[in-house]
């Protein structure tokens, strides 16, 4: 739960296959830099939502399926 990017890639030099049993983190993001085109209230964010996924022998399992999602669901937790 502390490491970040555990493990090899590859093994003798052929990619890696999903097992049942591994965690990845989908991480999709969107980082607006200063200096762009745009609104400047906008500059210097970055929006990451992440998602935590076991691997299972038929596909997968969310773990972060509970979290809130929408604005409305963001907003009440905070």
């Amino acid at each position: 739960m502390d490491v970040h990017d555990v493990g090899d890639y590859k093994v003798d030099d052929k990619w890696r296959l999903l097992e049942p049993g591994m965690v990845l983190t989908v991480e999709p993001g969107l980082y607006i830099p200063s200096g762009i085109r745009g609104a400047r209230r906008w500059w210097g964010i970055g929006v990451r939502i992440e998602d935590d996924l076991a691997v299972t022998k038929d596909g997968y399992e969310l773990l972060t399926k509970g979290l809130p999602r929408t604005v409305d669901e963001i907003e009440a937790v905070m």
